[in-house]
């Protein structure tokens, strides 16, 4: 049997049956569960039901707590039924009744909801910064080879003349878009449940707005029946962002593997990025990339998961929100690993001008052929005919060297005109807001454990 923090018992089959890999999950929530309790136990001193000595052996005996969680001594074991019942375990040992005391005007519903949004929001900041150095690598990227033309690709046949900086600077652009849906989930995450209880609150004068400032909260999520049903919202809120991400990432890993292929050899794999075949010595596997992709698909997997989980239940708490740890925190590590790699890949990636530059003849510079007959003066469905039949004919436009190619496209966006220096500005106007929100946090948080190392 096991005993649990509401009082019963479970026989050996339930109790493994219910928790589930939950332990594991809430491992990596032991820091945050105590950050969480520091803070509730905040609003008990000011509603005057901790004393202020009873307030200061409890926040001692936390940090104390928190020393051995960062050192690995506190963690979720097999006889704890999740990590609530593992912390207070410990304050009971520690600190007898008042111990006990501190579950006072809190559910584990509002507790674990606490400990998820601090874990997720110091994650988020975590995927922006290196989503920001990832896009700042496109960028580098794109100022190195500006000037590389190459092939543009629909329905995976040559198109139009580009060029790498062109490409890379795109990747650049989409990933700054993907911090929209990132910095939205943000915003919704960072808002404190405690005070909400099983979701109808509590009748003690708890101070919510307090709780929620000391614990480095931008808000209150205010009405408390709403706190319960947004746990799974937030949930697929946070991963439908991730997989913004993922699509673009992926995107760019599949060109990539297709690019530095012998077939292409536009882009060239370092050896460092690749790996090689058990049997056939010649090979170099673009994996990296390839797992890469892979992820992007992982994330989709835990959104779905998490709709699966989420999207049919009535308001209130049900045990089902237990289930949304592992594709949350899952999808998390899998973004972030995904950033951390390309960032890291990027910059290593070469580029054979030659062979770029021999792929951009012939009829890749039909339109640009149209288009100088428009600008002579002839009709564009005119010229647009004409070219055609030529190159059914087999008679190729005229080739264009890289200078001419760029002069005509210094449009907004254009390959001659990509604006890398507005890239950069947004990069870092982007990374300097980043810093300001991560240092507001962290002092929040070393207010209350006492360091400078926050959760």
């Amino acid at each position: 049997m096991s005993e649990t923090l509401w009082g019963g018992k479970l026989a050996g089959e339930v109790a493994a049956y219910t928790a589930g890999d939950d332990r594991v999950w809430d491992r990596r929530l032991v820091e945050w569960d105590i950050v969480g309790t520091l803070g509730h136990a905040e609003g008990l001193a000011a509603a005057g039901i901790l004393g202020a000595d009873e307030h200061e052996r409890l926040r001692a005996a936390l940090r104390r707590a928190l020393a051995d969680a960062r050192s690995g001594a506190l963690t979720v074991t097999a006889g704890d039924e999740d990590v609530h019942t593992a912390l207070e375990r410990r304050l009971v040992r520690d600190l007898g009744e008042l111990g006990e005391k501190v579950h006072t005007g809190r559910s584990r519903n509002d507790q674990v909801l606490v400990d998820l949004r601090l874990y997720v929001k110091d994650r988020l900041l975590a995927v922006t910064g290196r989503l920001l150095d990832t896009s700042q690598a496109l960028v580098d990227l794109a100022r190195r080879h500006r000037r590389v033309v190459w092939p543009g690709y629909t329905h995976q046949r040559r198109a139009m003349p580009s060029s790498v900086g062109l490409w890379a600077a795109g990747f650049a652009e989409a990933l700054l878009d993907d911090l929209e849906p990132l910095e939205a989930a943000l915003r919704l995450v960072d808002r404190s449940p405690l005070g909400s209880a099983a979701g109808f609150g509590v009748p003690l004068p708890l101070d919510r707005a307090l709780v929620a400032r000391r614990l480095g909260f931008a808000a209150v999520q205010h009405n408390v029946t709403a706190v319960q049903p947004s746990r799974g919202k937030l949930d697929v809120a946070v991963l439908a962002a991730l997989w913004q991400i993922g699509y673009d990432l992926g995107k760019l890993a599949f060109d990539v593997i297709l690019f530095s292929s012998e077939e292409f050899g536009f882009l060239e794999l370092p050896a460092e990025l690749a790996t090689g075949s058990s049997i056939m010595p010649q090979k170099r596997n673009p994996d990296v990339f390839e797992l890469t992709r892979a992820r992007a698909g992982v994330i989709e997997g835990c959104l779905h998961e998490a709709m699966a989980v989420a999207g049919k239940l009535p308001s209130g708490y049900h045990r089902d929100l237990q289930m949304l740890k592992g594709p949350l925190m899952r999808g998390l590590n899998t973004a972030e690993g995904m950033l951390t790699m390309t960032s890291f890949a990027i910059p290593k990636l070469g580029v054979n001008r030659e062979v770029c530059a021999a792929a951009v003849g012939g009829d890749v510079l039909a339109t640009d052929e149209v288009l100088r007959r428009v600008r002579g003066g002839e009709p564009f469905r005119a010229a647009y005919r004409a070219v055609a039949a030529e190159v059914r004919d087999g008679v190729h436009p005229p080739p264009l060297g890289t200078d001419e190619i760029l002069a005509a496209r210094t449009h907004a966006g254009g390959a001659g005109n990509l604006g890398l220096g507005e890239l950069g500005t947004a990069i870092r106007t982007r990374r300097r807001g980043l810093e300001r929100r991560r240092a507001a946090f962290a002092a929040a948080l070393a207010g209350l454990t006492g360091d400078e190392g926050g959760g």
